[in-house]
């Protein structure tokens, strides 16, 4: 292992060893017993990686491949990671597909430290709207809720019973970047309740049940707490129990459900209209 400088205050270590405890240290993230260990986890892509530094998350570990060499913005974010306190590695593409288990590897990858809000720290304001998942089994799903509930301006997310891990490489991809900037909270069934009765707004949840059309509720005053239920069994009877409304989706086809980040999202974006009163959002080009 070599060591090279990086253009500002610190150094690279050049890792070509798959052997190498670093690297071992780093694929081990894949799997959640050793992100709850090491309290880390992984985000691929040079955009990620500046978003979390911009928005204050703690870089343990930068890794990128040695095509980063002479990169203008890859030598920039090894300069914030070593001004931050982590450590720079410049590996093979073998190392690269290693531990992000893809064939055609982004160029850089971040680790970071993990990072909850605290349920008891959560302050809804008019305006405000949160977003409750009680068990979400599926990582693409989770992440997806997460990246909606950034593009619509919502709050965060809390996580209710036992849920996949929002820190997984699955959900970290899905959400696209978004999961450095919406606040996640998890709790258990039982300490969720006794929060929800502290809130001040609408709690709404979808339901089979359900009586009222989404589309009919009147969203504009005070804070929204969307409640979503598990894909398979959706929300059961002691979350429903805990809602003002109890909503409903109208569907024309055949199919009795919706996906869960779709339900979601439709959800959403109908409390923005009503709720959040903010300017139409943009075109991206």
């Amino acid at each position: 292992m070599n060591e090279r400088h990086v253009g500002a205050p610190g150094q690279v270590k050049e890792v070509t060893s798959l052997a190498n405890p670093l690297i071992k240290d780093i694929k081990a993230l894949a799997l959640k017993k050793f992100r709850d260990q090491q309290n880390a986890f992984m985000a691929e892509g040079l955009k990620l990686v500046i978003d979390a530094l911009d928005l204050g998350w703690q870089i343990r570990t930068l890794v990128f491949a040695k095509a980063g060499r002479g990169n203008a913005a890859v030598e920039k974010v090894a300069a914030r990671t070593v001004a931050a306190g982590g450590t720079v590695l410049e590996v093979s593409e073998k190392v690269l597909v290693a531990i992000t288990r893809r064939d055609n590897p982004q160029m850089v990858v971040g680790v970071f430290t993990q990072k909850f809000l605290a349920l008891k720290d959560i302050r809804a304001d008019n305006g405000d709207v949160w977003v409750a998942l009680d068990r979400v089994r599926d990582p693409g799903n989770l992440g997806t809720v997460i990246r909606t509930v950034d593009a619509v301006g919502a709050k965060g997310v809390i996580l209710v019973g036992d849920t996949t891990d929002p820190f997984s490489v699955e959900t970290v991809r899905a959400t696209m970047g978004s999961i450095f900037a919406v606040p996640v909270a998890r709790a258990n069934t039982e300490a969720f309740l006794a929060w929800r009765g502290g809130f001040s707004g609408l709690v709404a949840g979808t339901h089979l049940k359900g009586a009222v059309d989404y589309r009919s509720v009147d969203f504009s005053r005070g804070p929204v707490l969307l409640m979503m239920g598990n894909e398979q069994q959706g929300l059961p009877e002691s979350l429903a129990a805990s809602c003002d409304r109890l909503l409903r989706i109208p569907q024309a086809g055949r199919a009795d459900s919706l996906n869960l980040a779709v339900a979601t999202g439709i959800m959403l974006f109908e409390i923005r209209r009503g709720a959040l009163k903010l300017e139409p959002i943009a075109d991206q080009q």
